[in-house]
């Protein structure tokens, strides 16, 4: 079977499933999405682009777009940035507030609500969000060779009017000295990082720069060869929050989720592949985009455990 009859195969065996999670409804804008919706798309390292179902459906990152601004922030600061921020996985839901006071207001990861807010306040600091934020998207542009991939504004109103958790995450931070900007500076940028939408097809090619390998000239050169390696396992320890254990034993794989039902999956030196299902699990990963992962990288063979 071809790749692209195993993608057509996936899609058809998910549309058959009656139990398609729940949408996000703490964000207004997310909640009115069908979680009928699935789309997968597959970018080899030749840049071939494989795809099945809605992946020319534009749909809300979220969380995915951490992945996309700690690239920044390590590109800016280095490992500075690991003073602010943790590297362990956190075994609590993503926007706990729980764990922030227990660790005195330094973020587990970066891949936790907090821990995205201090990469966020860290690129903000000494810029204006409209930088940061033409920045952010001009690296997500070229990334995947498209320039046609924008921010929605109205996801983006959403969720500032529903933030008043991701503004506590920000105060408590800021009680701790571990903010250097106004909380709701720092928040307002981050609503407006995560209301990114893309197509499976756009994410599945801005992510091949995390695909690495030296023998791959095709690939964007974006961050250095290290900082790749470092998200990677960071997007295999910490990429589905407290679901993370259970998505690293079934896939194999370095991904990072969004409650929008998005993943962004790395195949190292193979294919990076996007996915999207809106509806959600209990850990708020989508349901079916991690069994469609599951399911491609066991005929594929895809893993980093061989």
């Amino acid at each position: 079977m071809s790749l692209q009859q195993t993608l057509d195969q996936i899609a058809r065996q998910m549309a058959a499933l009656p139990d398609k999670g729940t949408v996000a409804s703490y964000i207004p804008e997310l909640a009115n999405v069908d979680p009928e919706h699935f789309a997968i798309s597959v970018a080899l390292p030749d840049g071939q682009i494989l795809s099945a179902g809605d992946a020319e459906t534009r749909f809300s990152i979220q969380s995915v777009s951490k992945v996309f601004s700690l690239a920044l922030a390590l590109g800016r600061l280095g490992d500075q940035l690991w003073q602010r921020v943790g590297r362990e996985p956190s075994g609590l839901p993503f926007n706990s507030i729980l764990q922030l006071e227990h660790e005195q207001g330094i973020p587990r990861n970066p891949f936790i609500n907090a821990g995205a807010l201090a990469v966020t306040d860290a690129i903000l600091e000494g810029h204006q969000p409209r930088e940061v934020l033409g920045e952010l998207l001009r690296f997500i542009q070229s990334a995947a060779e498209d320039s046609d991939i924008r921010i929605n504004e109205h996801v983006a109103r959403s969720e500032t009017a529903h933030g008043d958790r991701n503004l506590a995450l920000a105060h408590f931070m800021a009680a701790h000295g571990n903010l250097r900007n106004a909380p709701a500076l720092t928040c307002g940028t981050y609503f407006h990082q995560c209301a990114l939408e893309m197509t499976t097809r756009q994410l599945a090619l801005a992510g091949r720069f995390l695909v690495g390998g030296p023998n791959l000239p095709t690939l964007p050169r974006l961050i250095s060869a290290s900082s790749v390696r470092r998200i990677n396992a960071l997007m295999l320890t910490c990429g589905h929050y407290d679901g993370s254990g259970d998505f690293a034993y079934r896939v194999g794989l370095p991904g990072k989720s969004g409650v929008g039902g998005g993943i962004l999956v790395i195949a190292p030196g193979r294919a990076s592949i996007a996915v999207w299902s809106p509806g959600l699990n209990a850990q708020g990963n989508s349901q079916l985009g991690t069994l469609a992962v599951e399911r491609l990288a066991q005929k594929t063979g895809w893993s980093i455990f061989g």
